[in-house]
């Protein structure tokens, strides 16, 4: 009974990796604000500015990183 009580109130990970999450999802959340626009309001004329190189290359490397730091935040010992 003791041992159910003292593990009740511990967190999975340290602050340390709430930190790093939080940097990682803001990391991706600027990737996709990257990604927004180009698009044209009348369907019928083209827009090349979607083809960018922000929106095709950077953006998604971005998010890429985003997830990168994720990973690491889900693996890091909180310990060291």
């Amino acid at each position: 009974m003791e041992k159910k009580n003292k593990n009740q109130g511990e967190f999975l990970f340290g602050k340390k990796n709430y930190l790093i999450l939080i940097v990682g999802a803001a990391v991706i959340l600027l990737g996709f604000a990257l990604m927004i626009g180009g698009g044209s309001d009348d369907p019928n004329v083209f827009n090349a500015e979607i083809y960018n190189f922000r929106r095709i290359r950077l953006a998604p490397t971005i998010v890429l990183i985003g997830l990168g730091i994720e990973v690491y935040a889900i693996m890091a010992n909180p310990g060291k």
